[in-house]
Formats: structure tokens, sequence, C-alpha cells
């Protein structure tokens, strides 16, 4: 969206209703600009009301991501991050592997309102709510060469499951190897790219999506089956409050990582695993499918199926699942 859309959106937050000619004043545009700004509001999955003679209102007053808060949040350790906060980028992912070439510091978190351009697996677009959703990315380096990153996803996973958890949200559980779900159903992802040397040092840019609450409109760009913190019933009233929490349920779990691989955590993995020891489906990037028996994740985070021919070990990130009816 435009600068000045979100100009408009600002003087809507507070879930009044203002009318069309007290906003074109009040921001020195005219009212064909005013009427524009709405429109996009609308395509971006914005919930309006419209009164005739009273103006426009907000469904909901919108709870803005606020760096102020976000340090304050983090309490002591406000000082390890390094927080960028932008209303619109076409991808955190992207803006951050940018930071990171030219040297950003280790803690580096990009976080914005709305993605234009947002990605997840298998090349798929990650939509999200302005004001219902957290979409940010983290910078963490490792002395490590990539080749030792293998189950950092996993890793991250049990970092959301902690703030998940902390935050009171209810029956969260992780699928293999970046999703989590609710009743089989997409609450956040992630989505996590690499930088350096196999030998080291390397970077990862570790991008994370959560669905608060989406709008109707938004739910109807999403061709999966996804579910939001609030329709499950979980309560989450200052979104910079839980994006500190799970700042610091990261920087503990990936020093945790750094110092002995995702071994030391796969067990916590494995609690909130939700296909641990059913049948699956595994949808290969090749086109082929392998059904089995899901066995366990190995210390690596290779995941560990019996199938028709034995027990198999598959590590490609493109792999899916899915429960077999």
């Amino acid at each position: 969206m435009k600068p000045l859309t979100f100009a408009v959106l600002r003087l809507l937050s507070d879930g009044v209703f203002h009318s069309g000619e007290d906003m074109a004043r009040q921001l020195n545009i005219s009212r064909a600009s005013i009427w524009q700004a709405m429109r996009n509001l609308d395509e971006a999955g914005v919930d309006l009301f419209r009164v005739p003679g009273r103006g426009y209102r907000l469904r909901e007053p919108l709870n803005w991501i606020d760096k102020d808060k976000i340090y304050a949040g983090l309490g002591d350790k406000a000082g390890f991050f390094d927080l960028e906060v932008a209303d619109s980028l076409a991808s955190t992912n992207s803006r951050l592997l940018e930071k990171s070439v030219q040297g950003a510091p280790h803690g580096s978190c990009v976080i914005t309102e709305m993605q234009t351009a947002g990605r997840g697996r298998r090349g798929r677009e990650w939509h999200a709510n302005l004001g219902g959703s957290l979409t940010f990315s983290l910078l963490w380096r490792f002395n490590q060469g990539a080749g030792f990153l293998s189950g950092l996803s996993l890793a991250v996973g049990v970092a959301l499951m902690r703030a998940l958890n902390q935050a009171g949200v209810p029956g969260a559980g992780l699928k293999w190897p970046n999703d989590v779900l609710h009743q089989h159903r997409k609450l956040a992802g992630i989505l996590i790219e690499l930088q350096g040397d196999m030998l080291g040092p390397s970077a990862a840019v570790i991008g994370i999506g959560i669905n608060l609450k989406l709008s109707s409109k938004v739910l109807n760009r999403i061709d999966q089956a996804v579910v939001d913190i609030h329709s499950i019933g979980g309560k989450v009233s200052e979104r910079n409050l839980l994006l500190a929490n799970i700042l610091l349920h990261l920087a503990d779990v990936l020093n945790e990582f750094d110092a002995g691989g995702f071994s030391i955590l796969r067990e916590e993995w494995l609690k909130y695993h939700a296909y641990q020891e059913k049948q699956v489906l595994l949808m290969l990037p090749d086109g082929n499918q392998h059904e089995g028996y899901l066995l366990d994740v190995a210390d690596d985070g290779a995941l560990l199926v019996r199938t028709a021919i034995g027990k198999q070990r598959f590590t490609s990130g493109e792999i899916s699942l899915r429960t077999v009816a």
C-alpha cells in the first residue's frame, strides 16, 4: 500500500467513525485521495464499516507494531536486538538478506505490517493480515558452516511452541519441518534462508509468519487450510509483547542449538509433533509419493519413516505431510 493509505489507516486506528471530509482536511489531501485510500484498504483485506453521514470506521481498533513497545518487552535483552519496523515491504526475508550482506549485526530483526511478495515453502505466497498477523525475520550468525545447521527449522519450531504456550495459545503442534498447526490447519510458518560457506562462518535469516486474527477477505485468498490464534480461543491483546517474547525464546533456543545442534532439542520437539506415530503421505519435489508410518526424527532433524521398502530417512525441506484417510 502507498504511504498515504497508511496515513489514512492510522487516523482510523482508534476504532471510531471519521468522515472523508475530516480525514481529507487533517491530511491536507482531496476527497478523491481518501476514496482511493479506502479502496486500497479494501483490497488489502481491512474490515471497514461505512455509514452515510458518519463516515468510515475500522471493525476493530488497530494495534500497530511499535518498536519502543517491543524493546520494552525485551527488558534487559533489548540491547541484543536491532529492530527495523516498516509499514510495507516486499519480503522481510529479502530485506534482511540484503542487510546481512551489508554487514547487519547478529540479532537484527525486520518486522512489517504488510508484505507484497511474502513467500513460504515451495514458492507459495505468504498472506499477512494488517494488524492481524506477525510477520518478521531474524538474522542469526554462526561460526559453524551451513552444514551444521541441519534441523535449524525444527529448533525454531520449538521456540515458537514455548512462546505460544507461555501466551496461553491452546492445542498447537509442530509439523516437520517448519509449520505450526492446530488440528492440521496452519497457524504459523517458518522460512529459513542461509548465507555463507559450508565450512563457516554462516548466517541464517529466519522468517516467521503467525496468524493472529485473519479477516474473511484474507482467508478467501489462501489456498490451504489455515487457522488463527483468535479463532481457536487464544487471546493476544498486545502483539508487540508477543513478538518480544518470541524473540526472547528464539534467542534461548538458538543459543542451545549453537552449543549442541538439534539433538539437544529433539525430545522437546517430539513432544509437540502433530504427526508422531501416524500414517502419513510424503510428497516429494519430483512428484513421487511415499506412504508410511512416521517413526521419529533423527538427531540431525531428518525424518524417519517406515515405508513399504523399510525404514527411510528424509532430509529435503520440500517434503509435505498429510494424514492418510
